[in-house]
């Protein structure tokens, strides 16, 4: 599940019109949903707030072996308006997993974010500042993330600590997306590391202005998938060591008739490892993914199974008959999901390493409950156990 913080940064980038799925970067978050999920280590708590449209804090304590924690504060040039009360949120902006993506979106025009006054341009470009520190350990972390243009944005992170060679590291992407293609160059001060990466959409170009028919009118024929390419590729100055991946993915969209399905194929021929992917949405309630990993230098492979199950409550025909009799004045306001009761997560590989995670509301508190077993050591089967509460106002 997602913290407050990370919900607010969504929030962000859906008010600025920021498409986090059009990256190289996201062409597995569908499998990485259902297969890489964390589950949580002892207990956590978690205590946010949104004070104004452009202002939020967090307070988190944690009990794992030693009692931590860590104090963190965001500010927003671009007021935020997503609801991200714990009570009345949407459980599907907080909870990872399967990812409808949806029909590409056109840029907005440069002039749009034009703002004159007296015959001055006055406008700014929206952005976010984020700290966050973790204490006792005293680590700082901080996002300096700012639009440059509609089609352009760039990301700075930094991390000091003092275990990590030089005391930290800062990272810096330029993030390009036209709709059609994205594009993100990145350089990161450990090892010097310099990269660029980019991913492909086949296909109609939405920034492509629909042309008049000359004759007779003409429907198209609406498409039901998308078929996207991507590489990376990465160069140490200081280590004189690099990489390259590549991959490839198809998924089918909304008006897609059938379930909704996504297929992944990464490979990186430097290291030999080859990778493939298939999440299927079996049913409203219902999705599965595995994986398949194969290295063609050790011939050694791995595979995944996972699934999420989203628990629904059943209104009694009492409970249906009160709703519609019931002026919408006097019912509380209550989330679009507020029917769900809980999500349930598991995974297994082929040595028998089982995680579950059970994910939910209860009253105005958010809960994340899981678990993750060995069943090959039968002395501990549990090997990791916990659980996360999140309340914000």
């Amino acid at each position: 599940m997602l913290d407050f913080m990370e919900n607010v940064q969504n929030a962000f980038y859906e008010a600025s019109h920021w498409n986090l799925d059009n990256s190289y970067g996201a062409l597995n978050a569908t499998a990485r949903a259902l297969l890489d999920f964390q589950t949580p280590k002892g207990l956590r708590l978690q205590i946010s707030s949104l004070a104004a449209p452009n202002f939020a804090t967090s307070y988190t304590l944690g009990t794992v072996g030693v009692v931590d924690g860590s104090v963190s504060y965001l500010y927003s040039s671009l007021p935020l308006t997503r609801e991200l009360r714990t009570s009345s949120l949407e459980l599907h902006h907080v909870i990872k997993g399967y990812r409808h993506l949806q029909n590409l979106r056109k840029p907005d025009e440069d002039w749009w974010w034009e703002v004159w006054h007296a015959g001055q341009r006055i406008d700014r470009r929206d952005t976010l500042l984020y700290g966050r520190i973790f204490l006792p350990q005293s680590r700082l972390e901080a996002l300096y993330l700012r639009r440059l243009s509609p089609t352009r944005q760039l990301r700075i992170s930094a991390v000091s600590d003092s275990n990590l060679n030089n005391g930290g590291t800062i990272l810096t992407l330029l993030q390009n997306d036209t709709g059609k293609y994205s594009t993100e160059y990145m350089y990161s001060t450990d090892s010097a590391l310099m990269g660029v990466r980019g991913l492909y959409n086949f296909g109609a170009d939405p920034k492509a202005a629909p042309m008049a028919p000359i004759t007779a009118p003409q429907i198209a024929e609406p498409v039901h998938g998308r078929f996207s390419a991507g590489a990376e590729l990465y160069y140490g100055l200081l280590n004189k060591s690099g990489g390259l991946s590549t991959g490839l993915r198809f998924t089918t969209l909304p008006n897609h008739t059938g379930f909704p399905y996504t297929m992944t194929l990464t490979m990186n021929p430097l290291m030999g490892n080859l990778s493939s992917t298939y999440a299927v949405k079996a049913g409203p309630n219902l999705a599965l993914c595995s994986r398949f990993d194969f290295n063609f230098y050790s011939y050694e492979s791995e595979l995944q199974l996972g699934c999420e199950l989203w628990r629904r409550r059943r209104n009694t025909e009492v409970d249906w008959a009160v709703k519609k009799l019931r002026p919408d004045w006097k019912r509380p306001t209550t989330a679009p999901d507020d029917d769900v009761s809980g999500i349930l997560k598991a995974r297994v590989d082929q040595d028998w390493r089982i995680g579950l995670s059970w994910e939910g509301r209860i009253k105005e508190l958010l809960f994340t409950l899981g678990a993750s077993l060995d069943l090959k050591k039968r002395e501990q089967i549990f090997r990791v156990v916990g659980i996360e509460l999140q309340y914000s106002s």
